[in-house]
């Protein structure tokens, strides 16, 4: 391109020269040369121009020239201000990660294909050379838990995963399957539980008051148990609000705050966790080292079948999917906006790092097909308004 941009050039020059040389009888090579006159200007201008973007023309020191590679590192602070500000910001990322959908997105991805087994079978090559790395990765993890375990209070993270447990619908119906089952047992076995009863009532009581002692406590015991059956029963909703005021004890009481932290601190500190965390990881690395193959393609199919079991329920359940994107968003709030001017910090860092020569080779190649164009029509546009001027002052005077 730049190539044809300069032999546009020389093309206007050869027009002009030839015009000059002309006979005078020719009078329509006045316009022709009027034309070559000023595309030849606008070709020159607008080579300047393009030229003082990446460098200096001909080498010349001419103010503002150059401007890429003098203003590189302030084009890099711009550029990380930019992205900070414009990409980074929470309103920005929650806007745009609604719009991407990530867990419809994870969801067809695991379910599409072999994705999931692939997947699996990166994760199950390189987890044993990393559970079999020695005694310092098994060190560093172990610091890891234990940071991670001392970085939250226990008693509000364990109020917060009661508080979703309880609160998830598949939960209270395993409560009222239990209830159910409880029921039926009772039931199937009410001749047992009235002989168990009859046989712990005072020796001195006569049979006949035994029995009847038995049998009513165990209808009364049936009956009351059938009854909790009932999800609106006084019972399950006295249970109910008995979990979530220990759920907000768990969140807010001094006491219970204490005690968590206290038992976190016991149980990190006891030899015995330690030990039996490395037998366990002694142990699996020795079963994978034993038979690598096998054992690897045992863990690739679990972690595929467990891959696609995630993708299917994602798939099937929009309550889900909806919770992760939740928490993805909250996640990148938390993460890259807060951090969105350290991020455009690293980015000018970057880029003043780079050498300014190789910035401007790089900028001239990705845009310099366009710029040459602006040279070529700036030769053509530039002939043009040169031809009307020269038709405008003739036709005036």
């Amino acid at each position: 391109m730049r190539r044809l941009a300069t032999g546009l050039l020389l093309l206007m020059t050869a027009v002009y020269v030839a015009t000059r040389v002309a006979p005078a009888a020719w009078t329509w090579t006045a316009y022709v040369q009027a034309f070559a006159e000023a595309g030849m200007v606008g070709a020159c201008a607008d080579w300047f121009a393009v030229t003082a973007l990446f460098r200096r023309p001909m080498g010349l020191p001419i103010p503002h020239t150059g401007i890429i590679p003098r203003n590189k590192d302030r084009i890099g602070e711009a550029l990380g201000d930019f992205i900070a500000n414009n990409f980074l910001t929470p309103a920005v990322l929650d806007a745009r990660l609604r719009r991407l959908e990530p867990a419809r997105r994870l969801a067809d991805w695991l379910v599409t294909g072999d994705h999931a087994q692939v997947l699996a079978a990166r994760v199950a090559a390189v987890l044993p050379d990393m559970i079999g790395a020695g005694a310092e990765l098994r060190g560093l993890a172990g610091e890891l838990v234990r940071r991670a375990a001392r970085s939250r209070p226990v008693a509000p993270l364990a109020g917060r995963l009661l508080g979703w447990l309880w609160r998830e619908p598949a939960v209270q119906r395993l409560v009222t399957r239990a209830i159910h089952r409880l029921a039926d047992l009772g039931l199937e076995h009410e001749a047992f539980i009235q002989s168990r009863i009859a046989g712990e009532t005072w020796k001195w009581l006569p049979k006949w008051v035994d029995r009847f002692l038995a049998e009513k406590f165990t209808r009364d015991l049936l009956r009351a148990a059938n009854e909790l059956r009932d999800p609106e029963h006084p019972w399950r909703r006295e249970l109910d609000a008995a979990v979530e005021d220990f759920i907000r004890r768990l969140a807010e009481d001094p006491e219970f705050l204490a005690r968590g932290e206290a038992m976190r601190d016991q149980l990190l500190a006891d030899p015995a966790l330690g030990r039996r965390l490395e037998g366990l990881w002694a142990e699996l690395a020795e079963r994978l080292a034993a038979d690598p193959g096998a054992r690897g393609a045992l863990i690739a199919e679990a972690l595929a079948r467990g891959l696609r079991g995630l993708g299917a329920w994602l798939a099937e359940d929009p309550a889900a999917r909806d919770r992760l994107d939740r928490w993805i968003r909250v996640a990148a709030r938390r993460t890259l906006s807060s951090q969105r001017q350290a991020i455009g910090g690293f980015v000018a860092q970057v880029v003043a790092g780079w050498d300014a020569g190789e910035v401007t080779d790089r900028l001239e190649l990705q845009v310099g097909r366009d710029l040459q164009y602006i040279r070529i029509n700036g030769t053509l546009v530039g002939g043009l308004v040169g031809l009307a001027i020269f038709a405008v002052s003739r036709w005036l005077s």
